[in-house]
């Protein structure tokens, strides 16, 4: 079963093995889908044009056929996606395909796995796919890559592809019968960005969880807005259990006499927005693992029913939906470190620390930069979270008259989720310095040991420093000290 961390694991060389079954499956497509075109069975993009010029032959052989679906199609504008995103999404294609409905050469599926044990990355432009019939465009060039034509990485390198497959040790790809199409007929791209954007957001939401109760214990927040029962009345379980959680990491706080009765929203009502985070997170995560799961190509190929079925299994609508949560997700979670900072910085409120946290304000000025970074990525947050999953547009004569741009919503969800990481490590060095500059350091034994990590890392802002490879820095410490709550 595919999981969301064999996509982050793509990101780098990995050693992808498929099953005897596997592939006598895809053989057996194979040969079903050779054994129907010798028996006269109309079969979309193999005996037809493509789109809505299905109504035409197509080229003469099964070699133009694959040349022509490429070459229309290789288009895309652009800067490059993120080569993990590339790479996830090879994964993805080869998972549909080894399921054997596609009718694709077992050559395909070795070729891949291949490309995936090496560097090898094919550069993919940004623009170009709406989410249905596939990702076309972005996958005809991932193809294109694989064959020796435009660019690719090796190690990080962009290259010619042609250079870069031979520093990789790669053969350039050969397609014969249907292969060219099933390539690029499915929502690999889309799944791919939403898987990734899924697995970051869902670290993000454990380490948003940490970094409010340190907030909490550094200001000595009264726990009363955690009361199981006051939680449990509310309604909704991830609430009480995000609350459970809280509690669990302020263990061995003590209240502080100055605080007010009531804390503000950005710690008092953490429970709620935290505990709905997680179930959007959960319900986008599971829409992404049917992706993963699932075959989207057409048409598919099933031998035990002698069925050739034309549909529309490459339309990304599961995908358009839950990454659009996902963005508004992981945007609500960056509102929340915003206004944590900006209570951290100010002196009416943040436990009798210093404005902006500086030692000598006026002379220094601590994090008053990382607080205007950090309004900054939230409004650019804000304006990228415009849904995508219902701006259709009609296109390809009217054959695609209605279109989820499922890719689109998936690559802005994933550009948040990586928003959201440098937002928490803007809120990270902020808190470091909080424990630094204020009398009252983390009491709660879990909260101590977070701030140790990120202080055994980042120093005391004494004197003004630049703060922006900190704040990178504290991004992958909050990642790794959250990484056993995931296990």
């Amino acid at each position: 079963m595919p999981r969301l961390d064999d996509l982050v694991l793509a990101a780098e060389p990995i050693g992808v093995v498929l099953s005897d079954r596997a592939f006598e499956a895809v053989e057996r497509g194979r040969a079903f889908v050779e054994a129907s075109l010798r028996d006269g069975r109309p079969i979309y993009g193999s005996t037809t044009g493509f789109g809505p010029l299905v109504v035409f032959e197509g080229r003469d052989t099964a070699e133009e056929q694959c040349e022509n679906i490429l070459q229309h199609l290789t288009v895309g504008q652009g800067p490059d996606l993120p080569c993990e995103v590339v790479r996830a999404a090879v994964l993805v294609r080869m998972w549909s395909l080894s399921r054997g409905l596609s009718g694709v050469s077992v050559s395909v599926i070795e070729a891949l796995a291949k490309m995936l044990s090496t560097s090898f990355t094919p550069a993919v432009p940004t623009f170009g796919s709406v989410g249905a019939s596939g990702d076309l465009v972005p996958l005809a060039h991932i193809v294109r890559s694989l064959r020796g034509y435009g660019h690719a990485y090796v190690d990080g390198v962009r290259l010619p592809a042609g250079e870069a497959l031979v520093r990789a040790g790669l053969a350039p790809l050969v397609l014969a019968g249907r292969d060219a199409l099933a390539l690029v007929n499915g929502t690999s791209v889309t799944a791919a960005a939403a898987g990734l954007a899924a697995a970051s957001v869902r670290t993000s939401h454990v380490v948003a969880l940490g970094l409010t109760a340190l907030l909490a214990d550094l200001l000595g927040a009264a726990p009363a807005f955690l009361a199981s029962s006051l939680l449990a009345a509310f309604g909704h379980p991830d609430v009480a259990d995000v609350g459970k959680e809280l509690s669990s990491w302020l263990a061995g706080s003590v209240p502080s006499t100055d605080r007010p009765l009531q804390e503000p929203y950005s710690v008092r009502c953490t429970p709620q927005l935290l505990g709905s985070a997680r179930s959007a997170i959960r319900w986008s995560s599971e829409v992404v693992m049917h992706d993963l799961s699932g075959v989207s190509d057409n048409p598919l190929f099933f031998p035990d029913e002698n069925l050739v079925a034309h549909g529309g299994n490459f339309f990304g609508q599961p995908a358009a939906f839950g990454a659009d949560l996902l963005s508004i997700v992981a945007t609500q979670l960056g509102n929340l470190a915003e206004r944590q900072i900006a209570l951290l910085v100010d002196p009416h409120r943040n436990g009798g620390r210093p404005p902006m946290l500086a030692v000598d304000p006026g002379h220094n000025h601590a994090v008053q930069g990382v607080q205007l970074l950090a309004t900054s990525m939230v409004v650019a947050m804000r304006r990228a979270c415009t849904p995508a999953a219902m701006q259709s547009v009609p296109t390809n004569l009217h054959n695609q008259d209605i279109v989820p741009f499922g890719t689109q919503g998936a690559l802005t969800a994933f550009e948040q989720a990586r928003t959201l990481r440098l937002l928490h490590g803007c809120l990270g060095v902020a808190l470091r310095q909080a424990a630094y500059v204020g009398l009252r350091k983390p009491v709660a034994p879990r909260c101590a040991d977070l701030i140790a990590a990120l202080a055994e890392r980042i120093p005391p802002i004494e004197h003004d420093r630049a703060l922006d490879e900190d704040i990178r820095v504290a991004a992958v410490v909050l990642d790794s000290f959250v990484a056993t709550e995931l296990e």
